[in-house]
């Protein structure tokens, strides 16, 4: 973790797939090319606002139904929606038959080669207000048979680089980690033996890069941030730091059993962070049990301004880890593991074997830092009430233009 002078790094990694097979055939010119920094708009095309709102909305809906398949009960649990809708949108562009209508239809894609997930991700960069880079790698195996089509898929629509390496030789996993390092400013590292690097049957590694700065658009003032009961799940209460405001001007608003409360980041305050705070009866997994995109939406959709007599909010760090395989699987994914078609993307026909991420977050006075990591590898064949946040809650991170939540979470205890 790195500490900036001016606020809290946001990053958001998406780390993606690691094909397991056995190397033979071509990968056609073996170029090596250059680190990218981000998904160039002349590559993926551009999106109206509501062709924005719309593909934001599948990341969002996949979102809200893989949290809800992962959430431990009574438990913390950090979901990147986006993380891993990228990570499956590149693999969904290498699939066929039923495995790709599979894919289709749990990311809410129009077709296993959907542009619009790329355009999505050059909307959401070159903001003046916030830093936010998006960058993608592909690492393939020497003389492995991928179709030259999809590679130029993932080169050209989503802006990845493509570097033929030896998966199964330590140096190349260095290079993979050395790229990853540079590009979330060394908050993530090591992430090749996540993947099982190196492996010599190695084939294919997929990697996408998102990097986010921002502060909070008004900060909290570390000499309010003091110690204060927070209950827990079972009813229990403890003491936990907690940031204060009086008589913040925040926009708010209520939903089926919560109220929802956006802080913004920047001037222009087009991300923010939604507190999610469920009513003083509801249980919070009871509310994950039936959140969704659309009252979510609905609730951001009227956030009005408003002025509490106290925010508070406790500083909070979390790690969160969890293989997504039988979740995906759950959601209908079920074809892709253990078999499917993936003959689009090499007519060896790997499959996919497992899907797991890791998260980290971290909310202080300044802003908010966090950052997520998704792999798959692949294998062959008085006056106005206060708003006090003192019980489970969950948050979304979010861009407001286009609706596409970043982070999803759900925190039962603070302290982590």
């Amino acid at each position: 973790m790195r500490r900036s002078g001016v606020g809290w790094v946001a990053t958001l990694v998406t780390l993606a797939v690691v094909a397991v097979v056995a190397a033979c055939g071509s990968i056609g010119d073996g170029a090596s090319q250059a680190p990218g920094d981000t998904v160039a708009v002349e590559l993926a095309g551009t999106l109206s606002p509501r062709q924005a709102a719309d593909t934001a909305e599948g990341v969002n809906a996949f979102g809200f139904e893989l949290h809800r398949q992962v959430a431990e009960p009574a438990g913390n649990t950090v979901t990147s929606p986006l993380s891993a809708a990228v990570l499956l949108a590149m693999v969904a562009a290498g699939a066929g038959g039923a495995t790709a209508n599979e894919m289709v239809e749990l990311l809410g894609l129009e077709g296993p080669r959907d542009t619009r997930y790329a355009a999505l991700l050059a909307d959401l960069t070159g903001q003046s207000d916030v830093t936010l880079s998006i960058a993608n790698s592909l690492w393939a195996a020497e003389g492995y048979p991928f179709e030259e089509d999809y590679l130029a898929f993932v080169r050209d629509i989503f802006g990845a680089t493509l570097d033929e390496v030896d998966l199964g030789a330590p140096g190349s996993a260095e290079r993979i980690d050395d790229w990853v390092d540079e590009r979330t400013e060394g908050l993530i590292d090591a992430i090749a033996e996540d993947l099982g690097l190196p492996d010599p049957n190695a084939v294919l590694a997929l990697l996408n890069a998102v990097y986010f700065l921002g502060t909070w658009t008004t900060t909290f003032d570390e000499a309010d941030t003091r110690d204060a009961p927070f209950r827990l799940a079972d009813g229990s209460w403890v003491e936990v730091p907690t940031m204060h405001r009086t008589d913040p001007e925040i926009e708010t608003a209520t939903g089926d059993g919560f109220t929802l409360a956006r802080l913004p980041y920047g001037e222009d305050e087009r991300f923010g962070m939604e507190i999610i705070l469920p009513d003083e009866d509801v249980p919070l997994d009871d509310l994950l049990a039936r959140l969704d995109v659309t009252s979510w939406q609905q609730s951001v959709d009227r956030l009005e301004p408003r002025t509490p007599s106290q925010l508070s909010l406790p500083r909070f760090e979390l790690e969160w880890d969890a293989e997504l395989t039988e979740a995906l699987q759950a959601l209908g994914m079920t074809s892709a593991f253990g078999g499917g078609d993936f003959t689009p993307m090499s007519p060896a026909n790997p499959w996919l074997d497992t899907v797991v991420q890791k998260t980290y977050i971290r909310v202080d006075e300044e802003g908010t830092e966090a950052a997520a990591v998704t792999g798959g590898v692949m294998l062959e064949s008085a006056g106005p009430p206060p708003l006090l946040v003192d019980r489970p809650f969950a948050f979304t991170v979010s861009d407001r233009q286009t609706g596409t939540i970043l982070f999803l979470g759900s925190v039962h205890d603070p302290r982590g």
